[in-house]
Order: C-alpha cells, then sequence, then structure tokens
C-alpha cells in the first residue's frame, strides 16, 4: 500500500526530497521570466489602444503571464515522486513552525508601513494615512483588485517557493540567492509597468523616486520573506501570508508614497540587524544550512 502524501508532515520528512533535487534554475528562471514578458508586453500593448473593447484580453493575458511560472515549477516537480511528496507536504506546513515565525510573517508588513506612516508625521505628512482607503491604488482589468491581491501572491508562491529558491540555495549562500531571487522578481515585474492602470505603470507615472523604491523594496522583503521560509522549515504556507500582508497592509491604509519609501528604509535596517544577528544562517554553506533547517534530519535552528 503506498504511503500518503501528507504523512511526510512528520517532523523528519525533508529527508525524502533534500534541496539537491531542486537542480534546474535555468530550466526553472528562462521560461518563468521569458513567457511572463511576452504575455505582459502585449497586454501592455493592448491596454494603450483607444478605448476599452480589448479589457478583457489584457486581463487573460496579465493572468497566463502570472500562472507561467507556477506552470514551470510544477512540470519540474511533479514529475519526481519526492519532489512531487516534499512540495505538497511543504503547501500547507505549520506543525513544528515556531509561533514567532508564523506571527512575524502575519504582523511583520503591517508593523512596518504603521511604523513608517508614524516617522512621516515629523516630515509634515498628515495622519489621515493612518485611515482605511477609500479606494485601491491601481486597477486590474476585469479582474477585481482584491482577487489581485489575495491570489497573485499565492500563484507566485507556488512558484517563487515551491522549486526556485530552493534551486538557488542548493548552489548559493541564503544571502546570495536572496539577492539573485530579488533581481530576477525586479526584472520579471517590468513589463506590469506597460500595462495602464496596474500598480507599476503607475508607479512610473508618479515618478522614478517611486518606481525606484519599488524594486529597491524587492530585496529586503525578498531577504526577510526567504530568513522566514527557511526558519519555518521551508513552509510555503508561511511564505504565503507574508506576501499577501505585504501587498494588502500596504494598500488598506490611504497611505503617503513617500511613507513607502520610509517603509523600505526600515526594512533594509531591520535586514542589516537581522544579518548581524545571524550571520550563519545566511552565509553558510548549503551543507551547513541544510543541517540548519532540518534537511539532513538535525533538529538545530533558532
Amino acid at each position: 500500500m503506498s504511503v500518503p502524501v501528507f504523512q511526510h508532515l512528520r517532523s523528519d520528512f525533508f529527508v525524502t526530497a533534500p534541496v539537491e533535487k531542486y537542480r534546474h534554475p535555468a530550466l526553472f528562471y528562462g521560461p518563468s521570466i521569458a513567457v511572463p514578458w511576452i504575455m505582459w508586453s502585449a497586454a501592455g500593448y493592448l491596454s494603450r489602444l483607444p478605448g476599452d473593447t480589448h479589457a478583457l484580453a489584457v486581463s487573460v493575458l496579465g493572468f497566463l503571464g502570472l500562472i507561467a511560472p507556477m506552470v514551470v515549477a510544477a512540470a519540474l516537480t511533479f514529475r519526481d515522486p519526492d519532489l512531487r511528496s516534499d512540495v505538497l507536504a511543504r503547501l500547507f506546513l505549520v506543525r513544528g513552525v515556531r509561533p514567532r515565525y508564523l506571527l512575524a510573517a502575519c504582523l511583520l508588513m503591517l508593523a512596518s508601513i504603521l511604523a513608517a506612516q508614524f516617522i512621516s508625521l515629523a516630515f509634515g505628512y498628515s495622519p489621515a494615512q493612518f485611515a482605511l482607503a477609500r479606494h485601491f491604488s491601481f486597477s486590474s482589468g476585469v479582474v477585481p483588485v482584491w482577487f489581485v491581491l489575495l491570489a497573485a501572491p499565492a500563484i507566485e508562491e507556488l512558484a517563487w517557493h515551491s522549486y526556485g529558491t530552493d534551486c538557488l540555495r542548493r548552489r548559493f549562500s541564503l544571502f546570495t540567492t536572496s539577492l539573485l531571487f530579488a533581481g530576477f522578481w525586479g526584472a520579471w515585474h517590468m513589463p506590469l509597468a506597460l500595462i495602464k492602470g496596474y500598480y507599476q505603470s503607475n508607479l512610473v507615472e508618479s515618478g522614478w523616486i517611486y518606481s525606484g523604491n519599488f524594486l529597491l523594496s524587492i530585496f529586503p522583503f525578498v531577504l526577510l520573506m526567504n530568513w522566514l521560509y527557511y526558519r519555518a522549515r521551508r513552509s510555503i504556507l508561511v511564505a504565503i501570508i507574508f506576501h499577501v500582508t505585504g501587498g494588502y497592509f500596504n494598500e488598506i491604509f490611504a497611505t503617503a508614497p513617500m511613507s513607502k519609501v520610509i517603509q523600505t528604509g526600515l526594512l533594509c535596517i531591520f535586514c542589516f540587524v537581522l544579518i548581524a544577528r545571524e550571520r550563519g544562517f545566511f552565509f553558510s554553506t548549503a551543507d551547513r544550512h541544510r543541517a540548519e533547517v532540518g534537511l539532513t534530519g538535525s533538529r538545530t535552528g533558532a
């Protein structure tokens, strides 16, 4: 009789699919950026044509670009029984995850935007930022914005943390892995700036400071997300939660654009302190890191 996939939720399930099996970064990252760029460039062109007759096509192309990395990750993992079991087991993993990492995933981005808004008051920005926003800061074609805020991060993380992050971590330190992925992720987002009304397009129209801040903010965000991901025993759910809250809490308030620049600064400072405190975790070799996060059966960790 076969063993059910979710039986691997026991404490030593990581032994069944070590990071070494995630061995095809080129096969993952190549199509994961090429297909979205093609789809989103076409969507950008259609969105700029006169009239609204292409709204459905723009949304369909946008969605196809969004799911492309997830499809690539599924193709690379589900052909291998060990990888398939590993991904499915990690998808809803909370057992054995320390509560402080779950709390951080839920509340860190909320705390950062509230702190940034509070600091902005000293520079003359309005306390009205703390009020709930009356409308979203972007549009998403025929798809509701709330769906984009909730579903898009989940779809992305089913690619980034089912396969993409581990295939880099197999070769590099956590710090280098995060920087490489942040650079890729920034480039991955760029063609969205071509689509009229989308968040990245609105940032470009707002000025280089805010569009530049978006690209810069990706780096501390990825460092923190990957720190939580590995501290939470490679839980994809934890990565999804952190990604969702990152977008949601930055939209729910009437936040001044400059407060998001301040938020990026705060996240960079937090990352600097975190890396200084956990230098070994961020810069260790792949072999040592696997022991720290339980990939060799070790129970060690923060």
